[in-house]
């Protein structure tokens, strides 16, 4: 069996007295969709954020190989990075801004603005090349953020948060993007929040609650256990967002009662 392309061993972040990412610890597989799932405040922009360098474990390890390369983050020139908090240039032109990532990233102008026509085009956009991107639409927007993103072919891709906002129709045509993603080798973690587009989409998923695992698995051996119990209770097939609600649900409540009794008042 391969290296994996990410692990994570054991990493731990605080924010003064608050630890956002608790000793988590996960793999993935190169080729691979994986995603981390779980409410807002969970810890998932957190993880990502340090799977790309842009903040550092307080504890732990995380190495990224790419290409034989090992790194502590992922690599600039191999992987791409779509934030949850957009980072467009609002009052450049759509083609000058895709050029000016793609020159990041190391290709040529002439590449850049190639692989940057053909996406426009491919994405019904092309006739908006030399608008300013704040007169875009937000769907259209975060067309154009993704492609800055990808421009370069990378070798692994995050993406936190791909689907917030979207439209339904928008939200098919990422779907579409992410399995065409992984069909050219390209591993992929994404962040998110929506059950349902993540089950549709991903090989594995880690739920995170309060900065910690509190469920993973991949998507078919997932709903092989959760079907089997569902049968065996005389029930309908559980729906992975049910699973997943009540999951989070009993580890508050959890964390709740344990508060509780170590509070002097009880004692």
């Amino acid at each position: 069996m391969s290296a994996p392309v990410v692990q994570v061993d054991a990493v731990t972040k605080r924010f003064g007295p608050r630890d956002a990412v608790q000793r988590l610890s996960f793999t993935v597989a190169r080729g691979e969709v994986f995603a981390l799932l779980g409410p807002n405040g969970a810890g998932k922009t957190t993880c990502v954020r340090m799977l790309v360098g842009i903040i550092r474990p307080d504890v732990g390890r995380i190495v990224v190989s790419v290409n034989g390369h090992s790194t502590p983050s992922l690599p600039r020139a191999t992987s791409a990075y779509l934030p949850e908090d957009r980072g467009l240039y609002r009052e450049i032109p759509v083609l000058r801004t895709l050029v000016y990532f793609g020159r990041l990233r190391g290709l040529s102008r002439r590449d850049a603005e190639g692989r940057a026509l053909a996406w426009l085009d491919r994405m019904g956009l092309a006739d908006r090349r030399d608008e300013r991107i704040d007169s875009l639409s937000k769907g259209n927007q975060q067309r154009v953020q993704f492609i800055a993103a990808i421009l370069h072919q990378p070798a692994i891709a995050v993406l936190d948060e791909p689907f917030t906002g979207l439209d339904p129709v928008s939200q098919e045509f990422f779907l579409d993007l992410v399995a065409e993603l992984k069909r050219s080798g390209t591993t992929i973690v994404l962040s998110a929040h929506q059950m349902d587009l993540v089950e549709r989409a991903a090989d594995r998923v880690l739920l995170m609650n309060q900065g910690r695992e509190i469920l993973s698995g991949g998507i078919t051996e997932l709903h092989e256990r959760l079907d089997s119990a569902a049968a065996r209770a005389g029930g309908a097939p559980a729906r992975l967002h049910d699973v997943f609600v009540r999951a989070v649900r009993e580890d508050d409540a959890r964390v709740t009662m344990e508060a509780g009794s170590s509070d002097p008042a009880w004692h």
